[in-house]
């Protein structure tokens, strides 16, 4: 039965009902409950009984007290966050807004020919490094300080210094670092240049010691843009307040794509090998947005790493990232994208959710099924917890012994498949669909009931998405899956991520292989 229409509800009057026969009547007041109930249950939904985030709650509705596992992190910050109208549902389409600014159809940026900006800030040089060729590119003979040397270029240098032992604060330091030519023997005048990295197609950010932020400094950048969630103009900001620097929001944002350049490698090559040979594995997935672009924030992480993936919700995501013949344990929620995977778990505090809200509904099928849901689950977790606590199985396993129940939910799921009650029946179809993800805890009260890991992954770069709306370039969404997948592993493995980063941005920038990742740090 379709819903009442915005349309519809204009024209319902009294005088119209007063036109209506009995029968008539009684079928438009059968289409208006239904309705009504529809609205109040979408009214009443709230992130324990519903895909909502916790954000959702209003300020007073929150609560200090901690939640248990099945309820805390797994409430949710997925694509299924916020509820959509209904696919039958019509909603009323606001007038068109004029835009703020009209369109010149001239690309952004400068144009060709006019004059550019160079820096105007002049800081006082603190160091100066010379930097002289150690052999003849000619002859290959050694060079060394008794050749004729003179300066042919140099660049200056921005960068932070760590306090070191019992010190406290950063400095900022300028460094001129001269480059010199030397004269060999045979007459050659061979040069030092800065280091580079070889350019790839994909990046159109250098990755090279021609910068002027140093390694440090590009770190820092990075820290304040991704886990403290600056944009790029509050950077700005923040770097002239407290340390006295200008720099452009393109010069901040080049740091951040050249730092994400030069991660790549990392992520490529340990991270995703981690993450293919994890004996459990947790993925979710989140909308995400590329300037006007809507595509998905993907995450698969376990217990030594964290790999981010900006891409399309579709199942060659999955693929690409795990591969062919992935042969571990997969813990995941309900996108059919999962279901190749053949070591599959199903999250409880999804379904926890659902069965909630089903028996707050005001449909008494609903009501009935989501208590009987929430009964069997229950029953079901308390056992898992039972052996995990030490309590001896049953001699023929945990799956035998609730066979029964299990069987009896089997057969209620199978009699709502067409139920008139929407979310009856969507939740109906989920458990049949995915009927042996959720009891594989049967056979191995070991493995993971919910896919919180998964969920506490995304958080912090939901709560980041909110607040930039998403990337605006390609390359830049890039960047931002590498560098947030450093970030992670690297908390995941108690390190912190931003030495790490300096060191991997001073090798690159040479030409040189990254260091490895730091090690899980052991008990």
């Amino acid at each position: 039965m379709p819903h009442l229409s915005d349309h519809d509800l204009r024209q319902f009057d009294e005088t119209y009902l007063e036109t209506l026969t009995l029968e008539q009547a009684r079928a438009l007041l059968g289409r208006a409950l239904s309705d009504l109930k529809t609205a109040r249950e979408r009214l009443a939904q709230n992130p324990s009984n519903s895909s909502r985030p916790p954000s959702s709650r209003a300020p007073w509705e929150r609560s200090g007290e901690s939640t248990p596992e099945l309820a805390a992190d797994s409430q949710t910050t997925s694509g299924e966050a916020e509820e959509a109208p209904a696919p039958d549902e019509e909603v009323e389409a606001s007038p068109p807004r004029e835009p703020r600014h009209r369109p010149s159809g001239r690309p952004p940026g400068r144009r060709p020919g006019a004059k550019g900006h160079s820096r105007t800030q002049q800081l006082p040089v603190d160091v100066e490094r010379s930097h002289a060729p150690t052999c003849c590119a000619g002859c290959t003979q050694p060079l060394t300080e008794r050749h004729l040397s003179r300066a042919h270029n140099a660049r200056y240098e921005l960068e932070l210094i760590q306090p070191g032992a019992g010190g406290t604060g950063l400095v900022l330091q300028q460094t001129k670092h001269t480059y010199l030519e030397r004269q060999c023997a045979c007459g050659h005048w061979t040069r030092a240049e800065p280091g580079r990295c070889e350019d790839e197609a994909d990046w159109r950010v250098s990755l090279t010691e021609w910068h002027l932020a140093g390694p440090v400094l590009v770190a820092f950048i990075c820290a304040l843009t991704l886990r403290m969630r600056l944009s790029r103009a509050r950077v700005r900001e923040f770097l002239f307040d407290w340390l006295g620097l200008e720099l452009s929001t393109a010069t901040i944002n080049q740091c951040v794509h050249e730092a994400g350049r030069a991660l790549e490698p990392v992520v490529e090559s340990e991270i995703r090998a981690a993450v293919r040979d994890a004996e459990v594995l947790y993925a979710d997935e989140t909308s995400w947005k590329e300037h006007a672009k809507g595509l998905w924030l993907w995450v698969f992480t376990c217990t030594t790493a964290t790999l981010f993936v900006v891409g399309r919700r579709a199942r060659e995501v999955v693929e690409q990232v795990l591969g062919e013949h992935f042969a571990h344990w997969l813990m995941s929620d309900g996108y059919w994208a999962y279901r190749d995977i053949d070591q599959r778990l199903r999250c409880l505090a999804h379904i926890i959710r659902k069965a909630k809200g089903l028996e707050e509904s005001f449909d008494r099928d609903a009501q009935r099924f989501g208590s009987h849901l929430l009964e069997v689950l229950a029953t079901v977790i308390e056992a898992v917890y039972a052996v995990r606590g030490g309590a001896p199985p049953p001699a023929d396993g945990l799956r035998a012994q609730h066979a029964p129940r299990l069987n009896d939910l089997l057969d209620a799921c199978l009699g709502l498949v067409n139920s008139r009650h929407e979310k009856t029946r969507a939740l109906a179809r989920e458990l049949i669909n995915d009927w042996e993800s959720f009891w594989v805890v049967l056979d191995h009260p070991e493995l993971p009931l919910t896919n919180n890991e998964a969920e506490r992954a995304l958080r912090h770069w939901v709560i980041a998405r909110r607040i930039s709306l998403g990337t605006r370039t390609p390359q830049g969404t890039r960047a931002f899956a590498l560098l947030a997948s450093v970030i992670e592993t690297c908390r995941k493995r108690q390190t912190s991520p931003w030495p790490y980063l300096a060191e991997v941005l001073r090798q690159r920038r040479k030409g040189l292989p990254a260091p490895p990742l730091p090690q899980p740090a052991t008990a």
